[in-house]
């Protein structure tokens, strides 16, 4: 089987370098032209929103998920067909969840470390083995990344942790893992 769908955590916001904003484009027109559909938090700003036009002018499939409250504050996508809105922010990461085969981490901020931190923690408690792709854009991730390392050397985590994740460095490189890396659809467990 391959990947059907991917969740990609990003920027509600650009970012201070355009090459963020060039890479988001990258990605949602490569996604759609290999058939996967985008799963994606439903804002029309920042990169998120930059990802999703470019999925849909490629003609790919979107899947927004945005909380009621943040409906107003990311602007929720008005050209996303398949917008789900949810209560909660939890609720919003376990339907995106749910709906992804594979996770990509682009450049982003609070929200986005959120995201990949709990979908870490999911795949470490083994709630899931899906294929989580940090996307190094620009070198944006490796501080990110240094802080996993520096938890597992001060004995926080195991050095297993960094078996959780790969870092590729650029789009094309995410969107060719994602051809080659196997699929684990599991029924979604009542643990999360």
């Amino acid at each position: 089987m391959t990947i059907a769908s991917a969740a990609v955590f990003c920027g509600s916001r650009s970012g201070n370098d355009p090459a963020y904003g060039r890479a988001a484009e990258v990605l949602g027109a490569g996604l759609a032209g290999a058939g996967i559909r985008l799963v994606y938090g439903g804002g029309n700003v920042g990169l998120m929103g930059a990802v999703a036009d470019a999925a849909l002018r490629a003609g790919g499939a979107v899947t927004g998920v945005i909380p009621g409250f943040l409906r107003d504050r990311e602007v929720m996508h008005d050209g996303v067909m398949d917008l789900m809105v949810t209560e909660t922010m939890h609720e919003r990461k376990t339907r995106m969840f749910a709906s992804a085969d594979a996770f990509l981490i682009m450049p982003g901020g609070l929200g986005t470390f959120d995201e990949l931190m709990e979908i870490l923690t999911w795949r470490q408690l083994s709630l899931h083995d899906k294929p989580i792709l940090i996307v190094d854009v620009a070198g944006w991730a490796r501080m990110l990344v240094a802080t996993i390392d520096v938890a597992i050397e001060q004995g926080f985590a195991a050095a297993s942790a960094r078996d959780l994740f790969e870092v590729v460095p650029d789009v094309e490189t995410a969107l060719a893992r994602l051809e080659a890396v196997p699929v684990v659809r599991e029924a979604e467990t009542a643990r999360m």
